[in-house]
Parts: structure tokens; sequence; C-alpha cells
């Protein structure tokens, strides 16, 4: 699935997209049960792949339709694990990383 979804993520960055967690599961013809966690899990994989090898992190592109414009707090708690945020994964630190993080996407993939 690890291609698939770098393929799709990379195609949003490409276009100065996010995406949703539900819509990139369908497109990615994810099916239940366990279709969000599954996803994520992936998303998680994304993120290892992206910090070890300097890249900016695809999986930003994810963003919950719970929270507008962010993805979950799963995001941010990798992202604290992989060394690359240090803020409070629910204080304004999230927004200003995230938004950091997708200006970096866009630019590193051609928008």
């Amino acid at each position: 699935m690890n291609e698939h979804l770098r393929k799709a993520l990379t195609d949003q960055a490409q276009a100065g997209k996010t995406i949703s967690y539900g819509d990139l599961a369908q497109r990615l013809g994810l099916k239940p049960p366990q279709t969000i966690h599954r996803l994520t899990q992936a998303l998680e994989r994304l993120m290892e792949e992206d910090a070890a090898a300097g890249r900016p992190m695809l999986a930003a592109l994810c963003v919950s339709k719970t929270r507008p414009g962010l993805p979950g707090p799963g995001f941010f708690l990798k992202a604290q694990a992989l060394g690359v945020f240090l803020g409070d994964p629910g204080g304004p630190d999230a927004g200003a990383f995230h938004a950091d993080e997708a200006r970096r996407v866009f630019s590193f993939y051609g928008v």
C-alpha cells in the first residue's frame, strides 16, 4: 500500500490540495474493517520514510474532517517521536508546524 499511498499524496501535493482521511481511504480502495486505522498506520510508515530521507512529510496533506485543515493527533505524536515536532499536539504549535510542513510538501513536489 505504501507505493500507492505515496503516489496518491504526491498527486495531491502537485495539485496543491489536502485530502481527508476518508477520501484518501476511498481513493486507495480501502475497505472495512478498520479502514482509517490501517490508513493511519500506513501514513506513519510514510512519515518514517520521509523523515529518514530528509523529505517533507507527505502525510501532512491528509487532514481530519473533525479538525478542519489539520491532521489527527496521531500525526503530531508521530512527528514528536521522529524528533521533528517539539510542541503540544493540541496547541497552537501544532497548527504552525502543520502549516509549515504542508508548505514544504507543496514546494518540494512542485507547487
